[in-house]
């Protein structure tokens, strides 16, 4: 029977609409097929790329920190990287200036705690950072330290360490001291060690800030520990810390608190070294040190590409990457993510399973004045404070 030309033309827009709606039916299902969060991942690169740059903020000091950026921009060639380097003292002011004249310039600021919490934070300016991370590998909180993602803020959304920095804030002239006699904190109160303790000014900034903290806030030191190393030992103070660094080595002094670089003066030959104290009674510190905190300020010029390289940091071969390029003997970057390997890290450095730490970012133990005003009686009881510049 033979077929007419207007029914072979039906047949065929018949079969050719078929087509259609399978081709669009499977693309679709191709779509929804993928996983909400590489959905959103191809999304938000896309829109970076479009974006096509990103204005990040570090702190000054770290020149490592550089090539770690240059990993990224290798990545992401399509995002051009700018970056404005400062330490939380200049950069704060000139952001908050900034923003008062209605220009938002800051996509991503990677600093220390105390500038995010103190101006930042407390300025009520920043955007979520737990909302920004996409990849499965950032937010598998598993992968963490402790299980979990360690904010400063008590929301847990708006500053996030990356860091646990391990502090050992006791180190000894290795000819005037055997490591092995010194078994807790109060074994520095030994009258032995009387007129030969270093220790740098608690009053003024630095790392001391969180050693003193723990000590005050460990139960097994507390106030009375500080009270007795800095009201009875006849301890001398130095804001020099090259110089003290250079004391301790020639055995003008036998044990330093909070001296600086003694690995690196270690690895010189010179007979130094840091009390490790890992199986003593008393905590650990860590911390992010200057530069284990991110934090997004709100109304950002690239929010697309601030995104992008939060997710790229926080992620396994971001931290990595991180981890190796920053790290120094005796400046140690350790990662909080538990799946980057330690291996490059001194064993003295490294975090340890069973021991207790004190982490001097949590928000409960930040407040220094305790400290201060037990400080300022301990120096207002005391006459005739030796000083480094007096000797």
């Amino acid at each position: 029977m033979a077929v007419g030309r207007g029914s072979m033309n039906l047949f065929l827009a018949t079969a050719v609409g078929l087509l259609v709606v399978v081709f669009w039916t499977l693309a679709s299902y191709a779509a929804e097929s993928k996983p909400n969060w590489q959905a959103e991942w191809e999304r938000t690169v896309q829109a970076a790329k479009k974006e096509g740059s990103l204005s990040l903020y570090l702190f000054q000091g770290e020149g490592e920190l550089g090539t770690v950026v240059q990993l990224f921009q290798k990545k992401y060639p399509e995002i051009n990287v700018v970056t404005t380097l400062g330490r939380g003292n200049t950069l704060a002011p000139r952001i908050m200036a900034e923003r008062r004249a209605g220009k938002y310039l800051v996509d991503v600021y990677i600093s220390g705690v105390t500038t995010a919490y103190e101006v930042f934070y407390r300025a009520k300016i920043l955007d979520s950072v737990r909302t920004s991370l996409i990849l499965p590998e950032v937010t598998d909180e598993s992968k963490w330290w402790l299980g979990q993602h360690q904010y400063v803020d008590p929301e847990n959304r708006y500053i996030l360490l990356y860091l646990g920095n391990v502090g050992e804030y006791v180190s000894y002239n290795t000819k005037a001291v055997e490591a092995g006699e010194i078994r807790s904190y109060w074994d520095f109160l030994q009258p032995k060690w009387k007129g030969k303790i270093l220790s740098r000014d608690p009053k003024i900034s630095g790392s001391q800030r969180i050693g003193l903290r723990m000590y005050y806030h460990t139960p097994e030191l507390g106030a009375e520990f500080i009270r007795r190393l800095y009201g009875e030992m006849d301890v001398t103070l130095t804001q020099e810390l090259r110089q003290a660094t250079d004391w301790l080595a020639s055995g003008k002094f036998a044990i330093c608190f909070f001296c600086s670089e003694i690995l690196k003066a270690k690895g010189q030959g010179l007979p130094v070294d840091e009390f490790h104290t890992a199986k003593w009674k008393e905590s650990r510190a860590i911390s992010a040190g200057n530069m284990g905190s991110i934090v997004l300020p709100s109304q950002p010029p690239h929010p697309n590409a601030a995104c992008v390289i939060v997710n790229w940091l926080l992620s396994r071969e971001g931290q990595s990457a991180f981890q190796r390029i920053i790290s120094t003997p005796g400046e140690a970057k350790n990662s909080r993510r538990i799946d980057v390997p330690k291996d490059h890290i001194t064993a003295s450095e490294r975090r340890s399973d069973g021991v207790k730490y004190f982490d001097g970012d949590d928000v409960n133990y930040r407040d220094i004045t305790p400290v201060t005003k037990l400080m300022d009686e301990i120096f207002a009881g005391k006459k005739g404070w030796l000083w480094v510049e007096d000797l």
